[in-house]
């Protein structure tokens, strides 16, 4: 079941990510990966920022949240920011869902995910779902995200239109 999440379900969000995100470690370069992968102060910070205007949503299943998807409308564009399933409920659909419920929001004709080059998995997943790889992958993340260069250096982005 969907439902709207607010900074109360922070430190569950923060959770979600930190567990998904452990299959980046020994696969994205070395000085790109940490414990935590996303510390809480930084998701506070960007769910309590006005200019940010990331907001989020996740899928219950079994009582509790299982899935999170975050989305920020930027200019022209719509984000997708931190999309994660805990790894027991991973390869269930529910990252799917996540997403389509993203299309069926979003007010901009464009949607972007950045992710890193190494996670082939996530590459793949966004591409049997219909985005391509965008070559311009410099030009958009310096423009779009708020990211440090060696992450611009190591990262891709997909897209698709709406």
């Amino acid at each position: 079941m969907f439902r709207g999440l607010s900074s109360k379900d922070a430190d569950t969000i923060c959770e979600i990510i930190n567990q998904a995100a452990r299959a980046y470690q020994g696969v994205i370069p070395e000085d790109c990966y940490h414990e935590p992968y996303m510390p809480r102060e930084e998701l506070y910070r960007e769910m309590k920022s006005e200019m940010k205007s990331m907001s989020f949503f996740g899928w219950e299943e079994d009582g509790k949240l299982v899935g999170v998807m975050g989305f920020q409308p930027i200019k022209d564009v719509t984000l997708i920011r931190h999309a994660y399933v805990l790894p027991d409920y991973q390869r269930k659909g529910i990252g799917t869902k996540l997403l389509n419920h993203l299309k069926q929001m979003m007010k901009t004709k464009y949607l972007f995910v950045g992710t890193w080059a190494d996670a082939t998995w996530a590459i793949g997943f966004y591409q049997n779902r219909g985005f391509r790889l965008m070559p311009d992958k410099d030009k958009l993340l310096t423009r779009y995200w708020d990211i440090p260069g060696r992450q611009v250096e190591t990262s891709v982005v997909l897209g698709m239109g709406m």
